[in-house]
């Protein structure tokens, strides 16, 4: 199975900010908290719950489910 490029990112800003905010996990929020702001201050849409985690992979497919139907309807409709 493929891996999830977007999924992979996560990890690693994930692994990133844990070794560097260990022995302090109210900063590690902190941190959290203004990268959210920037990303929203930048115009990027920020997932702040599981909601809003699957609202958005429920999009992805749709948008998917669209592209294959495309590829697959290569033949015109009506024949001229």
């Amino acid at each position: 199975m493929k891996a999830d490029p977007i999924l992979e990112e996560v990890w690693r800003v994930k692994d990133k900010l844990s070794r560097e905010m260990a022995a302090a996990p109210e900063a590690y929020f902190a941190k959290l908290g203004a990268i959210a702001v920037a990303e929203e201050t930048a115009g990027r849409k920020v997932i702040r719950s599981a909601a809003g985690l699957r609202e958005l992979v429920a999009e992805k497919e749709r948008q998917m489910a669209g592209q294959s139907a495309f590829a697959l309807n290569d033949k015109p409709l009506h024949k001229a």
